[in-house]
């Protein structure tokens, strides 16, 4: 079986590679960090894989969601040069969408609906995604759509996703490195309210490629259900550490939106989140 991985030196990227290996596939790598842009291959290539994995982005973190406008413009040249390179040669397609998607106005302050937690479902996606990256994973998953009359095409939206290797663009990895040089006052972006579905990266990984091996052409949230504040995580971090440094919230950075927690009732058909976020904690600073 042969794979082509897209966006194959970044977070998401490197432990697919390094998962379909272990399971036996070929894999074909291509980023724009090593020197080899899938943009030449999608235009120039007619050779038919086994499966696409499409994980390149382009600088997919909250300070560049928020702050780099044109980075719309790059994902969905991206975009659009994979799907019509996967119609054109017949390659099954597995889509890195986001919980960006969603609709702002589903992720307030608000963690309750009715009379239970407030979990985004894959019925919830309308129009208002958050920023420019939500706009462009809500229409990559059209353009899915389109492709998917053609091929199979798998849509999957992970939420926070997080690991031991991730690096300080991320908040999970941006903590982590705080604490390892026991930084005191320790910061946070924001009031440390805003509350994220944690989801190891192995369980974002496993669970992708369940759905892959379930044929399931309807999207499915890569996601937990259960909702940690940056500040609990912040908590959990330090005192995995061993220190309590002073908290310095930083309410002049950008901090996304307040309640984001995924309903993972379709995810748990096909498979069920492995570590915990405690576990989590533990490995990365092991």
């Amino acid at each position: 079986m042969k794979a082509l991985v897209s966006g194959s030196a970044g977070f998401v990227g490197r432990h697919m590679t390094a998962e379909l290996q272990a399971r036996g596939w070929t894999v074909y790598g291509w980023d724009l960090a090593e020197g080899r842009d899938c943009l030449d291959y999608f235009a120039s290539s007619h050779e038919t894989l086994d499966l696409v994995v499409h994980a390149a982005a382009s600088e997919p973190h909250r300070a560049a969601i928020d702050g780099e406008a044109m980075h719309l413009v790059k994902n969905l040249r991206l975009d659009s040069a994979m799907f019509d390179w996967a119609v054109r040669t017949g390659t099954r397609v597995l889509y890195l969408s986001s919980s960006a998607a969603y609709p702002v106005s589903l992720q307030t302050g608000q963690p309750h609906w009715h009379d239970g937690p407030r979990w985004l479902a894959e019925s919830d996606l309308e129009d208002d995604p958050d920023a420019a990256y939500g706009w462009t994973k809500l229409t990559g998953e059209k353009m899915a759509a389109a492709a998917g009359r053609h091929i199979p095409v798998h849509i999957v939206r992970p939420f926070s996703g997080y690991g031991e290797d991730q690096d300080e663009r991320w908040p999970f990895g941006a903590f982590v490195a705080r604490a390892r040089r026991r930084e005191d006052p320790f910061v946070i972006w924001g009031d440390g309210s805003q509350v994220r579905d944690w989801i190891h990266i192995d369980d974002v990984i496993r669970g992708a490629l369940a759905i892959v091996d379930a044929d399931v052409r309807e999207p499915v949230n890569l996601c937990t259900g259960v909702g940690t504040s940056m500040a609990e995580l912040v908590g959990l971090i330090c005192a995995e550490v061993g220190y309590a440094p002073e908290i310095q919230l930083r309410l002049d950075k950008p901090t996304g939106v307040a309640y984001r927690v995924g309903s993972p009732a379709r995810l748990h058909e096909h498979y069920h989140p492995a570590v915990s976020l405690a576990e989590g904690v533990g490995r990365a600073l092991a």
